[in-house]
């Protein structure tokens, strides 16, 4: 069963940075594109980042441009979401994912909270 390990969530205040991380096991990580999603309360999760499996251009959504950064370290079987500039609309629970063929696992998320 694969299994994901987030970390670094927290309460920051606005213009703070938080780190992201997603330790995967039980998978041959560097086969599969990994992405991060967020999601609040009463709505859909959204796509926030996400890299292939060969590490080449990296997308984000138009909403963290600039401020975001994803990242793997395939010999550590990790992704990474470094967040600068944060804003309170960053505010969300995060998942990292894994997809290839067809397929798709998630992490269990781990909560980022921005405010005063």
């Amino acid at each position: 069963q694969v299994q994901f390990v987030e970390s670094g969530g927290g309460l920051v205040q606005p213009g703070g940075s938080l780190r992201l991380s997603c330790a995967a096991s039980r998978i041959t990580f560097r086969l599969y594109d990994m992405d991060w999603y967020r999601q609040t309360p009463g709505n859909q999760r959204e796509l926030v980042a996400s890299i292939t499996s060969s590490g080449s251009i990296p997308n984000y959504a138009d909403s963290v441009k600039g401020r975001f950064t994803i990242s793997r370290d395939d010999a550590k079987q990790t992704v990474s979401l470094q967040m600068n500039s944060l804003k309170p609309e960053d505010t969300a629970v995060y998942y990292c994912s894994a997809r290839r063929l067809g397929a798709r696992y998630w992490g269990r998320g781990t909560q980022v909270t921005v405010s005063s």
